[in-house]
C-alpha cells in the first residue's frame, strides 16, 4: 500500500505547551508542528513567526494573552514558508519583518508554495478561508537589523546567518537572557524540511555562525525548546548530521551514476534509524532528496514546489 502523501493523514491534534523561556520570553511547542514565540519590549511586544493561517494564530495569541496585554508592534518571520507566514493578519503588528532575501521569495513562489502547502500539510491550516493573501513584509534587512526594546529589556538582534533551509532564513537573538529564535536553520529532534535548502552552505558555515551565538536557550523551527548551552549546542549538531547523512548517500548514488530512486533509498535506510520516528521525516525526505540531487546536479537555486510537481516526486520515490 502506498503512503499517505506528505502529511496529508496527520489529522491528530498536537498538545501545545507554552514556555516562559526568561522574564518577558516565550515559546510555544506543539510536539513537532511549528513552534511560534515572543519577547517583551518594555511598552510593547516582538512576535515570532505567524502561522498557517489567522485562526491558528489566534489560539496561539490567546496563550500569550495571559502573559501579557503589551501591543504587538513587530511580528518577525524568519524565512518564506506558507505554514510560517500566512496567518500574519491576526497580530495586527505594527510592521513586518522579514529578510530581504525572503521578500523576493515570497515575490517569486510564494503562491505556488502556498498550495504546495496547504496540501502537503492540510491539518495546520486551520480555517483556510480566513487568509486574507499572501503575506508581505513591511521591513526588510540584508545582513542585520537591531529592535531596541527599551528600559532594562535589552534588544533584539536579527542576523543573517547565510543560505540555509532557505535563501532568505534569519535568526532572532535576545542577549539579555541568551535566547536564540532559530527558525527551521535548527530542529530539536524533528526532523528537517530540505526541499528549498542549500545543503553544503547550511551543514558548514551558516550553522557555524549559528552556534557562535553560544545560545543558552534555543527555539528552533520544531521540535521542544533547548536550554542549556549543551543542549543548545546539540540541537545544532542534529541538524549538521541530518544534512550531513543526506549529502553522503546522495552524493555517493550520484557519483556512481545511480538513480533519484536508488539515491532516496541508500538515504532512507542511513537515516531511518535514528531520526525515521521523528515528526515530519517521512513527509520530508522525498523533496529532501529531490534538491539535494538537483544541487548535486549544479542547480543552485531551487526548482519552485507546486503541487504537481509534489504529486510527480513522491509518486516517483514512494513504493
Amino acid at each position: 500500500m502506498a503512503k499517505p502523501f506528505a502529511s496529508s493523514a496527520d489529522l491528530a491534534e498536537k498538545k501545545e505547551t507554552l514556555e516562559v523561556i526568561a522574564d518577558g520570553v516565550y515559546a510555544l511547542t506543539a510536539e513537532g508542528d511549528p513552534n511560534v514565540g515572543a519577547i517583551e519590549g518594555e511598552d510593547f511586544l516582538v512576535c515570532f513567526e505567524a502561522r498557517a493561517t489567522p485562526v491558528a494564530a489566534r489560539d496561539w495569541l490567546v496563550k500569550l494573552r495571559q502573559h501579557t496585554d503589551k501591543p504587538i508592534r513587530y511580528l518577525v518571520l524568519t524565512h518564506y514558508h506558507a505554514v510560517r507566514v500566512l496567518g500574519a493578519s491576526a497580530f495586527e503588528a505594527d510592521a513586518i519583518i522579514a529578510s530581504g532575501a525572503t521578500r523576493k521569495l515570497i515575490e517569486e513562489r510564494g503562491m505556488q508554495d502556498w498550495a504546495s502547502e496547504f496540501g502537503r500539510m492540510p491539518r495546520l491550516f486551520k480555517e483556510p478561508d480566513t487568509i486574507p493573501g499572501l503575506t508581505w513584509p513591511d521591513i526588510t534587512f540584508d545582513d542585520h537589523m537591531t529592535i531596541e526594546l527599551g528600559g532594562d529589556r535589552g534588544r533584539i538582534d536579527l542576523q543573517f546567518c547565510g543560505r540555509g533551509h532557505t535563501a532568505g532564513d534569519i535568526v532572532a537573538w535576545h542577549d539579555k537572557s541568551k535566547t536564540m529564535f532559530a527558525g527551521d536553520l535548527v530542529e530539536a529532534s524533528a526532523a528537517l524540511y530540505t526541499g528549498d535548502a542549500f545543503h553544503k552552505e547550511w551543514a558548514s558555515k551558516t550553522l557555524e555562525k549559528v552556534k557562535s551565538f553560544r545560545a543558552e536557550n534555543l527555539v528552533g523551527g520544531r521540535g521542544p525548546v533547548a536550554k542549556g548551552t549543551a543542549a543548545c549546542d546539540a540541537a545544532i549538531e542534529q541538524t549538521r548530521e541530518f544534512l550531513a547523512g543526506m549529502i553522503e548517500h546522495v552524493g555517493a548514488a550520484h557519483a556512481r551514476g545511480g538513480t533519484l530512486r536508488q539515491a532516496f533509498e541508500a538515504t532512507h535506510a542511513a537515516l531511518a534509524p535514528k531520526f525515521g520516528h521523528w515528526p515530519i521525516f517521512e513527509h520530508c525526505l522525498p523533496f529532501n532528496v529531490q534538491r539535494l540531487w538537483d544541487e548535486f546536479d549544479g542547480m543552485d537555486w531551487p526548482r519552485i514546489w507546486t503541487m504537481e510537481r509534489d504529486r510527480e516526486v513522491w509518486a516517483q520515490l514512494q513504493d
